[in-house]
C-alpha cells in the first residue's frame, strides 16, 4: 500500500468478544484524537443493548439519552443493560459501557409499545430534501481521508458540508455494521451518524476551537424505514462557552426524531 492509499474500512465497527464485550476498530476512530472513539458508535452498542435487554419487536425505542463520562479508548469494552420500570406499554432500560474497566458511558431508554396505524389518521406531514447524488468525500479541515469514522459513513449535503461553517442538511448511510456478523437495526443506524450533529453543523473552526458534546439525546416519533437518514442540523453558541447543536431526524418516508446535544466550546 503506498502513502496515498487508504487501507480498506474494517468488516465492522466492532469486533464480538462475546455476548456483551467487543473490540473496536478504527472505523470507530475520533478526529479529535485516534486513539479515542468517536461517540456515535458506542452510543449505538447501548442502544443494541437496550433493544436487546427483552426481546419484542413492538417495543421500540421512543427516547434516548446518552452521557459521555470522558474520553472512550480504542480497546476492549462491555456492554449492560437492565430495566428499571418494567410496563406492558412503556418501560424504562439502563444500559452502561464499560471501557478497560471503567464506567465510560451511560445510557437511559424509554421504550414504547408500537401499534401500528393506530395514530394514523392524525400523524403530521413532513418534507425533507431528497438524497443527493454520490459527492466527493471531504472531512475536516486537516482530517485526512484515512479517517476511520468519517470513511465508515457516507456523507452527502442537500446543503452545508463538514468544511462549511453553519446549518447543514445531509443525508448519510453507515457504510459497515455496528457488529461483525450482526444486522444493525434501523435504531442503531440512526444513533451511529446522530452524534455527528454537532460536526456537520459547526459554528466555529475546527482546529481552532473544540466543541465537546458530553451528551446525545434522541427522540423518536417512529422507526426509521430506510437505509439512507436524514439530519437538518444547526449548532447555536452561548457567550459563556457553551452551546447547543439539534436537528430533525428524518428517512426517505418522512419525518423520525429529533438530537440534541450540550456542548462545551472553548478555543484550542
Amino acid at each position: 500500500m503506498t502513502d496515498n492509499e487508504v487501507a480498506p474500512l474494517p468488516e465492522a465497527f466492532y469486533i464480538p468478544r462475546g455476548s456483551d464485550e467487543f473490540d473496536s476498530t478504527v472505523a470507530t476512530t475520533s478526529p479529535w484524537d485516534p486513539a479515542m472513539q468517536h461517540g456515535g458508535p458506542p452510543a449505538a452498542l447501548l442502544a443494541r443493548a437496550v433493544e436487546r435487554v427483552r426481546e419484542d419487536e413492538s417495543m421500540s425505542i421512543g427516547r434516548l439519552t446518552i452521557d459521555m463520562l470522558g474520553p472512550i479508548p480504542q480497546g476492549r469494552i462491555r456492554t449492560e443493560a437492565a430495566i428499571v420500570r418494567p410496563g406492558k406499554r412503556i418501560e424504562l432500560v439502563e444500559a452502561k459501557l464499560w471501557a478497560d474497566d471503567r464506567l465510560a458511558v451511560t445510557a437511559t431508554a424509554w421504550r414504547m409499545r408500537s401499534t401500528p396505524e393506530s395514530s394514523a389518521e392524525v400523524a403530521t406531514d413532513f418534507t425533507t430534501s431528497s438524497v443527493p447524488g454520490e459527492q466527493e468525500q471531504r472531512y475536516f479541515p486537516g482530517i485526512g481521508s484515512d479517517w476511520g469514522y468519517g470513511r465508515a459513513i457516507e456523507w452527502r449535503f442537500a446543503s452545508g458540508g463538514l468544511q462549511k461553517l453553519g446549518p447543514a442538511d445531509v443525508w448519510v448511510r453507515p457504510r459497515i455494521p455496528l457488529v461483525a456478523g450482526e444486522e444493525t437495526s434501523p435504531i442503531q443506524r440512526f444513533v451511529i451518524a446522530a452524534d455527528s450533529a454537532n460536526g456537520v453543523s459547526s459554528a466555529v473552526p475546527y482546529g481552532e476551537w473544540t466543541f465537546i458534546p458530553p451528551s446525545l439525546s434522541l427522540t423518536f416519533a417512529r422507526e426509521p424505514r430506510s437505509e439512507w437518514l436524514n439530519m437538518n442540523a444547526r449548532t447555536h453558541i452561548g457567550p459563556d462557552g457553551r452551546g447547543v447543536a439539534d436537528g430533525d431526524l428524518a428517512d426517505e418516508f418522512g419525518y423520525v426524531g429529533s438530537v440534541t446535544q450540550p456542548l462545551l466550546v472553548a478555543r484550542l
